[in-house]
């Protein structure tokens, strides 16, 4: 078995169509058909169910998966040891998996002052929602994910990322407002439904729904309804009116972790990142608190 097929069957249950794949990684569809059929044959059994919508491992295909990524780990963090060992530097690839909401407001930053110290670094780098980074098919070196940990995985808290309710309009309860909600993982959704438990009846109207958070605020600054929305993407709303999300007077906020397997700091380009995550200041205040 080759790299590459490993790699392809890695492709097939992230996309979980071959149509898709072939369009992702520039292979015609009977190309892809043909070396799945081989891989197959020489693993003795089907590894995805195919059915009219997509791609379904079964259970020898699971069992091949994850066979498939502790290879192709393995193999890249072999690569990365001998080329540090040969030039004596920082260098070979860097793979995040980052939460969106960190990749935006963060991230840019973070890896601005990264390669600008290890030129010689390559960012591999995949970004969505928090679930879809942890349940990713593509094995990283570093996990940035928002909410819970990755439990079997060593995990640093970042920061605290509080939340608060924010419209163009003062915050009355006496008023119902129209709630603009926008997709989030499960913890975030938590939140809110623990949150909105707590909340009088007339105090909003679920009536709007969106696919992202940016949407929502978008919606939000022109007068649309309220929102809730995280410290770290409501930085440009000081001139809004706003209030701390609480429940039974705590404030509700959402923590970020990085995340990583046991040992990956041994390659100097994962310690060193993870040593600028460590040693970044996220807010203003914490800037003050340190001067």
């Amino acid at each position: 078995m080759k790299m590459e097929d490993y790699e392809l069957l890695l492709h097939l249950h992230r996309i979980k169509t071959i149509r898709g794949t072939a369009k992702k990684i520039l292979i015609s569809q009977p190309a892809i058909t043909q070396r799945l059929k081989y891989i197959e044959s020489h693993f003795g059994g089907a590894i995805f169910l195919r059915t009219p919508k997509q791609l379904v491992p079964t259970a020898l295909g699971e069992s091949i998966l994850k066979h498939a990524e502790e290879v192709i780990t393995r193999e890249y963090d072999f690569h990365d040891r001998l080329l540090q060992q040969a030039v004596g530097e920082v260098a070979g690839t860097l793979s995040i998996g980052a939460s969106s909401l960190f990749s935006q407001h963060f991230l840019p930053g973070v890896l601005e002052a990264y390669t600008k110290k290890y030129p010689s670094v390559t960012i591999d780098l995949v970004t969505g929602v928090s679930d879809e980074i942890r349940d990713s098919s593509t094995p990283f070196h570093v996990y940035v994910v928002r909410g819970e940990p990755i439990r079997t995985m060593v995990s640093h808290h970042l920061f605290d990322d509080p939340l608060y309710l924010i419209d163009t309009k003062p915050l009355n309860k006496s008023r119902a407002r129209p709630l603009i909600e926008f997709k989030s993982d499960p913890g975030f959704q938590k939140v809110m439904e623990d949150w909105m438990a707590v909340q009088p009846h007339h105090a909003f109207k679920r009536s709007i729904k969106v696919d992202q958070f940016e949407t929502a605020k978008q919606l939000m600054k022109r007068g649309l309804g309220m929102a809730v929305l995280p410290k770290s993407a409501s930085r440009d709303l000081e001139d809004f009116y706003s209030i701390p999300l609480e429940v039974d007077k705590q404030p509700l906020s959402r923590k970020t972790w990085a995340c990583y397997q046991e040992g990956l700091r041994q390659l100097l380009q994962v310690d060193a990142f993870i040593y600028e995550l460590e040693n970044t200041i996220w807010f203003d205040e914490e800037r003050e608190e340190n001067d």
